[in-house]
């Protein structure tokens, strides 16, 4: 598959096969997203229903479609597993991209995310031009800010508060870059 401009969206590396967010992912896509503990510590998840997830999924379908798409979702397939989901999100320049990622649990420590992440960077240099990357995370989600430290990623602000849609207190966010 390649998006309008030519950018060849399949990524490979050496156990993950990254391949462009659609609709026949749907289901497995949703097992992890609306699981309470998989996602407690993400902003805009748990989905609450089914029809939420099949609506994310048609509008990462119509973004693939864009000449100049804002936003990439990938699912990541682990032996042939839809195992979790990788992004990247274009800033206003353009030149910066917010990565993000969620590993359904029952692949955690197996360093998928890492590597998913690490093949979503490179994507991102080579068909993309970015440069600069950015993530956030919740203070408590040491797994997310090991893959941030894994890629490379320093913490640049800890003082920043979010309120992670599962859970009803404020917490505090770190943001990680990355400068290539």
């Amino acid at each position: 598959m390649e998006t309008k401009m030519g950018i060849k969206s399949e990524i490979k590396t050496r156990r993950l096969m990254i391949q462009p967010l659609q609709m026949e992912h749907a289901k497995s896509l949703h097992a992890y997203i609306s699981d309470g503990e998989n996602a407690k510590m993400m902003l805009f998840l748990p989905h609450d229903s089914w029809e939420e997830t099949v609506e994310f999924v048609r509008k990462a379908e119509l973004e693939w479609r864009k000449p100049r798409p804002e936003y990439y979702e990938f699912i990541v397939l682990f032996e042939g597993q839809n195992v979790g989901s990788v992004s990247v999100y274009m800033e206003d320049d353009f030149q910066t991209g917010e990565l993000g990622w969620i590993i359904d649990k029952r692949y955690w420590h197996q360093g998928i995310a890492t590597e998913a992440a690490k093949a979503l960077v490179d994507f991102s240099v080579e068909q993309l031009g970015l440069r600069h990357f950015t993530a956030h995370c919740d203070a408590e989600n040491l797994g997310s800010r090991h893959v941030m430290e894994k890629l490379g990623m320093k913490l640049t602000d800890a003082d920043r508060v979010r309120k992670n849609r599962a859970s009803n207190e404020e917490k505090t966010e770190y943001q990680y870059d990355l400068w290539l």
